[in-house]
């Protein structure tokens, strides 16, 4: 049985301030400067962690960006549509960035961010491929009949995502995840996951925060 996989708690640092010592959560720093990072698989508890963070980060400046890192192999589908549709449907606008990897549902949310601010470093790795249902999803369904209609609809909701974020054909994006497709950063451009490869801090991409 898989269970969530619970965020890493990064040791915290100390600063000094006015008033002495402080030490700091570098995750609540970077929430401080908009940056959200996805950095483990994607499950219900990652997803609901960020989710968190963009609801918070919407209610105090709607019309200020967004930045989501993501280095992630993937997960959860029903895990990942919640975040989609987060993303999809939050007034800021959302930058995506791959720092690592971005394996299968993880892919979806790099293609998901506002057109034109999607961005990949030099040695990523992108993969798109077949959804997977869950144990527990698989376990209680014991009509195969059922296991073929989620495993189904789960398929072409994936196909229905690529084709809108990428501009790929329905026939094109059944084909490319009827199988592992790798991409490196340069081949994700091309194929419309991303805008942009980032070679340096001087690549011209917008500020975090700024519209």
């Amino acid at each position: 049985m898989t269970r969530p996989f619970a965020r890493h708690a990064a040791p915290g640092f100390t600063g000094h301030t006015a008033s002495g010592h402080r030490t700091t959560d570098p995750y609540a720093k970077l929430t401080e400067e908009r940056i959200v990072l996805l950095g483990t698989p994607i499950d219900e508890t990652s997803a609901n962690d960020l989710i968190a963070r963009f609801m918070h980060l919407e209610h105090r400046a709607p019309d200020r960006d967004i930045a989501l890192y993501i280095n992630s192999p993937g997960g959860s589908f029903h895990a990942m549509s919640a975040l989609y549709d987060t993303l999809r449907f939050a007034t800021c606008e959302v930058e995506t960035v791959c720092t690592g990897r971005a394996e299968g549902t993880a892919a979806l949310l790099l293609a998901a961010g506002t057109p034109g601010k999607r961005y990949v470093l030099p040695g990523a790795r992108l993969v798109l491929r077949q959804p997977v249902l869950p144990e527990p999803a698989a376990e209680s369904m014991s009509d195969p009949a059922v296991q073929a209609e989620e495993a189904s609809r789960i398929r072409d909701r994936i196909e229905e995502i690529l084709v809108r974020h990428t501009h790929r054909t329905p026939e094109q994006a059944r084909s490319d995840i009827e199988r592992d497709t790798v991409l490196d950063a340069r081949a994700a451009v091309e194929y419309g996951l991303a805008d942009r490869v980032l070679t340096g801090r001087g690549s011209p991409r917008p500020t975090p925060g700024a519209r």
